[in-house]
């Protein structure tokens, strides 16, 4: 295991590991425990009371963030003739069909987020075991897959993020940057919360939050206690 840094370690005695926190003092402290030298990424894990073996309690979605994520998502969207000329004019940064799929096939990959339109899936599906591992094949559950190029294109720009429970049945999603102040990273965090809520199976029995934390690229994870949630609203 590597060995933590001075700065790290300094960190780690600012966070009580044994408490969970409301989500404004975690927010808080996740800033002043952040070690980086650049503006890094603020995460919130969850972890859920599902079984995501069984086909009705997977959980899987997107959902944009009231204040972006801090990132500039660069998007490919497969699509043609009219469709294609709207997702430029929505401010794609790639559009094509064959061409693109071409270029990954030899290894590009210079984007974040693929849209495709329904009668491009032929095409893009042959991609699969390539965009698959990376978890950038498009999904209509993700929005990522429709006609409406337009709106998708305009809310990953805005800051739209997908969310998919993983076997362990955790969720990661990046709420913002530490640069953001506490009220727009909160924000975020609601919107999030908020929507895994509504997600929740109905086949998911127990305890459905089971853990949330917080933590930034290099910092230490900060516990959340979601009981206190309710009251930041």
């Amino acid at each position: 295991m590597a060995k933590k840094g001075k700065k790290y370690l300094e960190a780690v005695k600012l966070v009580d590991r044994s408490k969970a926190y409301s989500v404004a003092e975690a927010i808080e402290l996740v800033k002043k425990t952040n070690t980086a030298k650049f503006d890094a990424t603020v995460e919130v894990a969850f972890r859920l009371g599902v079984d995501p073996k069984k086909a009705d309690q997977q959980i899987r979605g997107a959902v944009v963030l009231p204040n972006g994520t801090g990132k500039t998502q660069r998007v490919l969207v497969f699509a043609k003739g009219e469709k294609a000329k709207e997702a430029e004019a929505a401010g794609a940064d790639f559009v094509g069909d064959a061409d693109y799929i071409n270029k990954i096939q030899q290894g590009w990959f210079d984007f974040d987020v693929i849209v495709a339109t329904p009668d491009m899936m032929g095409e893009v599906g042959k991609l699969g075991r390539v965009l698959g591992p990376k978890g950038l094949m498009p999904n209509p559950k993700t929005g990522t897959v429709t006609f409406d190029v337009d709106r998708a294109v305009k809310e990953i720009k805005a800051g739209k993020v997908e969310y998919r429970v993983d076997r362990q049945s955790n969720i990661h999603v990046p709420i913002g940057k530490v640069s953001f102040d506490d009220q727009k990273l909160l924000e975020n965090f609601t919107t999030i919360f908020d929507t895994l809520l509504k997600a929740k199976p109905a086949a998911a029995k127990g305890t459905y939050m089971k853990n949330v934390a917080v933590t930034s690229t290099m910092g230490p994870g900060v516990k959340v206690d979601p009981s206190t949630f309710s009251a930041v609203k």
